[in-house]
């Protein structure tokens, strides 16, 4: 899996790829990160990659020439022409099929804009997906593309040390993870459910599929719709609501 990433901060994005969970994949060679800095393609001896927009207005938009060149390195350095995603408010919002569907790629780019946007024009020769990691505005695309970066790889065969984890934490089904205990059993007069010491494994995969239904009903309603249910459990929930 090879994130390229277009950004005026190339720092930031190296800092944050190459620690924890993702600097070690990257260290394993199960996910290459390649940061390319915009000014590099500036055109100028300034490194300039901004200017005043049309019509008028606060705030400067990047310009075209340089994002298009960078991307255009990615191009001639992989073969071939990859899916980009520009990070911005006005994209759909990311979710874990999204991160799912992300994962199936063999190289993605990552667009980072700043001041008050990139020029639509270089928008709609080489971005193919707009995506949001929520309703609010940042200074830059830089976090979320760490973000989104983080919960794909998370998907790679190999970044998690017991896969396990990715194939049952929150979203799976798209409902959200069972609440999670370690010791001691007991903490400040609070104990670990009983269930989860009676050495019972179907018992207590029953008992955590229930406890994602209930917390993803009374925390995250709006996933419920999309919820990978049985019919016995819609039975069960249907029984919860009326007590």
């Amino acid at each position: 899996m090879n994130f390229h990433v277009l950004t005026l901060f190339p720092e930031m994005i190296e800092q944050g790829v190459n620690t924890s969970i993702t600097g070690r994949a990257v260290s394993k060679g199960l996910i290459q990160l390649n940061t390319i800095n915009i000014r590099d393609f500036a055109g100028n001896r300034y490194g300039q990659v901004d200017d005043y927009p049309y019509g008028g207005g606060a705030g400067m938009v990047m310009q075209p020439g340089p994002v298009y060149r960078s991307y255009q390195s990615v191009v001639d350095k992989i073969g071939y022409q990859p899916r980009v995603i520009y990070l911005t408010p006005q994209g759909k919002v990311f979710n874990q099929k999204m991160a799912e569907d992300f994962s199936k790629e063999e190289d993605l780019v990552f667009l980072c804009g700043h001041y008050e946007g990139i020029d639509e024009r270089v928008l709609e020769m080489i971005v193919t997906d707009h995506v949001s990691i929520g309703d609010y505005v940042l200074t830059g695309g830089e976090l979320p593309s760490m973000v989104m970066i983080d919960a794909i790889s998370r998907l790679v065969p190999g970044v998690l040390n017991n896969q396990v984890s990715a194939e049952f934490e929150s979203f799976h089904d798209n409902l959200l993870e069972y609440p999670q205990y370690t010791r001691p059993a007991e903490f400040m007069g609070k104990k670990v459910p009983e269930i989860l010491l009676s050495g019972n494994h179907a018992k207590v995969d029953q008992w955590r599929r229930q406890q994602s239904v209930l917390r993803t009903m009374e925390r995250r309603p709006d996933l419920m719709e999309q919820a990978t249910l049985t019919n016995e459990e819609l039975q069960w929930i249907e029984k919860y609501k009326h007590i």
